[in-house]
């Protein structure tokens, strides 16, 4: 069964889910690794998205809208007509934050837009420029990233990572990975789901949207079949 783009397998337990960075370059045994890093760098001179191509995905590639918030992030809130409001809080272990004026408000689960939205209406009685920026502080992700790569292995990321960025951290595609049929698992309400990517488009420099991997997710790189 497909839902929302995404194939859904076996029901498992397990934790649910939660700005670009730069990219530690590594020395690489193989020079397909080392082609697709000095590809990336080259792009990301030249002022170009790094983002992976879903048709899932919809939207503005734009990093701090499309993030999803979970527990432990920490979001900074910024109000242009009231600065002695403005804070910087964690979002609970329920999901929750607990703002001035308007009390508790659900944040996790939500991307980063969505809580701004929805911020701005809450405070419409409450002030008379009721303008807030809401941005993301800090942000821990732990991913695994299998198969044909240099090193494959866990990964902690302190700031939001696309799916690309991810394989990159590991090195990048061995000599036989094959970026066209990237397959991203994930846990989405104790059901495992995936979804596959075809990264070759970065390397050409084409326009993609970003997809941010999640808190628990495991991407893998399969092997070329020639």
């Amino acid at each position: 069964m497909v839902m929302n783009g995404w194939s859904c397998s076996t029901k498992i337990t397990a934790p649910q889910p939660p700005r670009t960075f730069f990219l530690k370059l590594r020395s690489l045994s193989n020079p397909v690794g080392l082609i697709a890093i000095l590809a990336f760098v080259a792009f990301a001179g030249a002022g170009c998205q790094m983002e992976v191509n879903s048709t899932a995905l919809s939207g503005q590639a734009e990093v701090p809208r499309h993030v999803i918030l979970a527990s432990g992030d920490v979001v900074k809130l910024t109000f242009s007509a009231a600065p002695e409001l403005n804070q910087s809080q964690k979002v609970r272990v329920d999901g929750k934050l607990s703002l001035p004026l308007v009390g508790e408000v659900d944040a996790a689960g939500k991307t980063i837009g969505q809580l701004q939205s929805e911020l701005i209406e809450l405070y419409k009685p409450q002030l008379k420029t009721p303008e807030v920026t809401v941005s993301l502080e800090g942000s821990v992700t732990t991913v695994t990233v299998s198969g044909a790569v240099a090193k494959p292995a866990k990964f902690t990321f302190e700031r939001p990572t696309t799916v690309f960025q991810a394989i990159m951290e590991a090195g990048g595609p061995n000599a036989y990975g094959n970026l066209g049929h990237v397959r991203l698992h994930r846990i989405v309400n104790g059901v495992q789901k995936s979804q596959v990517f075809d990264l070759h488009g970065m390397l050409k420099g084409e326009d993609t949207k970003p997809f941010y991997v999640r808190d628990g997710d495991v991407i893998y790189v399969p092997q070329s079949t020639f």
